[in-house]
């Protein structure tokens, strides 16, 4: 029995023994371990168990050695141990989407000669690479990590095998490293893009004779784009964006026959789009937007049936519009001509294209009406027509009312002095119900505010400005679910400001959308690089009117308000407490008006008050002190000549300490200038832009209208 008992034991160990991993692997992974953190207690890292071959993340081999270590997504923090140096057997090591930081430890790839795929991508991470990769290395990616320093040659030194390599979004420096194409001729990605590489694009990127996708964008590269590039056969993508390059591009782009994506945008080309570019039958994105291109766009673009995103915005294009047949382009989802020098009426052979999402032909020289087959673009969602020369303002909507899922109408600038869209027929309509962004500024329109705006439930920003409407603001408008921004500056509007103002759901309580988050917008920003408009300022302008009476109390319920514009207009009485409750506030401007009394002690409350004017008024006493007003300059008070206070160098009369009989008579009123000094309305200052850098400086810094 005992012999048995002996033999049994010794069976049983050895089993153990073959199911556990390699001891130095073992104690390698747990040197790993005890550097890094799980940052929720509930949902530990597995690594429990005597043999780490059944750990979390952990593969091994049939000798038991670890050949796999995963672990991504688990928002693990720390450092990484060069103990894992000792894993010489590691072929796969992914820690991407963590929080892991420090410098990466280059010196594992001295040990690592099995490795194949080293994923460190969206971490924290840090440090300059200083030691070659491993030979058999095949995929590599450090993007959106904080690496730096230069990617020297040496870096690339004998790695044949190299087929995808990421380093995008760090703070690498110095030249491209092309040397890259001269040892891993198979490479079929390469992502630069997103740091600070500078200087020309050296030749050598041909060398890449494999290469399907090609980015270096939002760096600062220069010269002319890189020659040998035209003659890699095989690339389907080249994004060089951002950047500083010039020259023209080469119509050898033309026989580059698998391209889907050119994107080229942001830099200095010169030339006109390539004239044979029709042949990239492949084509599903043209981005050349904000460069300075010129001549017409070549007709055999139309032959591109498959492109789906065509971006030529900001640059010296021209020609008749309608010369162009985009009934090919059955596709096209998003085409944006904006800011060039287009003429003509807007072509009917755009109504052919049945998939469009986005048009914005803002900012030509185009004439005519919006023509009525738009109507049936029954996916358009964006709409962009801004200071073109186009007629009939009633029409237009009469045609635009049928475009259901019609989200953004920008029409500011034309339709010169005609009459606001205020029928009975788009009264009548239950249209327009995906609306959430109108401007109609800078038209001068002739009536009063449209009573069809009312129905629009989902409507966040309207945009009036600019115009030649009378009459009172309506009590409707108080009543509408979604709004919170609302610009009439600068237009002929008389009687009191409606109480029912204070009544903005959107302005009011957090528990409505009041942001355009779920807005997407297909137009890249002109200089924002971002596609969706977040946390767009919520304000109300009414400034540059001919408004009178009291400022309601109710504003002070607008407690989601960032921005509050009065100015220039007949408002009288005092300035309320209850504004003190607008806890969000960051601009007033309450300047150019008869508003009496003194300044309230409780604005100082306002904590994220960063402009503010109440210039030319009749306001009288000390202006307050402490919080934010010890940041405002002289000029917010100015023109009040009985405000007095240290920001004036002023000094305030003492207080009377008698009775009523030994008051002093009021010193005689002094006549108001006849002219202020500030009646120069907000958006005087106003550039030409693209949609989603108009919105997202909306009521933020000096516009004009909106796109």
């Amino acid at each position: 029995m005992p012999i048995f008992f002996i033999f049994f034991l010794f069976l049983l160990i050895s089993s153990v023994q073959a199911l556990s991993c390699n001891k130095l692997d073992h104690d390698s992974l747990l040197s790993f371990y005890k550097q890094i953190s799980v940052p929720s207690p509930e949902i530990p890292l597995n690594w429990s168990s005597i043999d780490c071959c059944n750990w979390e993340g952990v593969a091994c081999n049939p000798e038991s050695r670890v050949t796999r270590l995963s672990i991504s997504g688990r928002h693990l923090s720390g450092t990484i141990t060069p103990f894992l140096g000792n894993l010489t057997f590691l072929s796969h090591l992914n820690f991407s989407h963590n929080r892991l930081s420090g410098p990466f430890p280059f010196t594992l790839f001295q040990s690592l000669n099995h490795l194949e795929s080293l994923d460190l991508s969206y971490n924290l991470l840090s440090g300059s690479p200083n030691y070659s990769l491993p030979v058999s290395i095949r995929t590599i990616d450090l993007s959106s990590n904080h690496f730096n320093g230069s990617i020297e040659s040496l870096f690339f030194r004998g790695v044949p095998r190299l087929i995808s390599f990421n380093v995008s979004n760090n703070s690498f420096t110095g030249p491209l490293p092309s040397s890259i194409c001269i040892t891993s001729s198979f490479v079929k990605m390469l992502d630069f893009s997103m740091n600070k590489f500078s200087g020309n694009v050296s030749q050598g990127i041909g060398r890449c004779s494999k290469l399907e996708v090609f980015r270096a964008g939002i760096n600062s590269l220069s010269g002319w784009l890189p020659y040998d590039l035209y003659s890699v056969k095989t690339l389907i993508e080249i994004y060089l964006g951002n950047n500083q390059f010039t020259g023209p591009i080469n119509n050898s782009i033309a026989l580059l026959s698998n391209l889907s994506i050119i994107d080229l945008h942001e830099n200095q080309l010169i030339g006109e789009v390539p004239k044979d570019i029709g042949l990239l039958s492949n084509l599903n994105q043209l981005i050349l937007h904000t460069n300075s291109l010129n001549g017409s766009v070549p007709p055999s673009l139309m032959n591109c049936t498959s492109l789906k995103t065509l971006l030529l915005r900001n640059n010296h294009l021209g020609g008749e519009i309608a010369s162009l047949d985009f009934s090919p382009l059955q596709k096209l989802e998003v085409i944006d001509f904006g800011n060039n020098s287009f003429v003509g009426n807007i072509t009917v052979s755009l109504c052919l294209c049945r998939s469009l999402i986005a048009v914005r032909f803002a900012y030509n020289q185009l004439t005519g009406e919006i023509p009525a087959c738009m109507a049936g673009l029954k996916s358009l969602s964006h709409l962009s027509l801004s200071y073109n020369f186009l007629s009939n303002v009633v029409g237009a909507f009469r045609i635009l009312i049928r475009c259901d899922n019609l989200s953004v109408i920008f029409l500011s600038g034309c339709f010169k002095d005609e009459p606001v869209p205020n029928d009975g027929h788009l009264l009548h309509l239950n249209g327009f119900q995906s609306l959430q962004i109108l401007s109609l500024g800078g038209s001068d329109l002739k009536g009063e505010l449209p009573s069809w705006i009312g129905k629009l439930k989902k409507l966040k920003i309207l945009n009036l400005s600019y115009n030649q409407i009378t009459g009172k603001i309506p009590k409707w408008l108080g009543s509408m679910p979604s709004l919170f921004v609302l610009n009439i500056t600068r237009n002929h509007l008389t009687g009191e400001l409606p109480r029912e103002i204070g009544n903005l759901k959107a302005l009011v309580s957090d528990d409505t959308d009041s942001n355009l988050s779920n807005l997407a917008l297909p137009f890249l920003s002109d200089s924002l690089q971002f596609n969706r408009l977040f946390n767009v300022p919520r304000g109300i302008k009414v400034g540059n009117n001919s408004l009178s009476g009291n400022l309601p109390a109710e504003l002070g319920n607008l407690r989601l308000l960032t921005e509050l514009d009065l100015n220039d207009n007949d408002f009288n009485g005092s300035i309320p407490n209850e504004l003190s409750r607008l806890v969000n506030l960051e601009k007033l401007d309450m300047s150019g008006n008869h508003l009496t009394g003194e300044i309230p002690e409780s604005l100082k409350k306002l904590n994220f008050l960063s402009s503010f004017t109440v210039a030319n008024n009749d306001l009288e006493g000390e202006i307050p002190m402490g919080g934010q007003f010890d940041t405002f300059a002289n000029t917010s008070f100015e023109g009040n000549p009985k405000l007095c206070g240290s920001v004036l160098q002023k000094n305030c009369p003492p207080s009377s300490a008698g009775g009523e009989d030994e008051m002093l008579p009021p010193a005689p009123e002094e006549e108001e200038s006849a002219t202020s000094l500030y009646a120069i309305p907000f958006g005087l200052g106003y550039s030409v832009g693209f949609v989603v850098v108009v919105i997202s400086l909306l009521f933020r810094s000096s516009l004009k209208c909106f796109n």
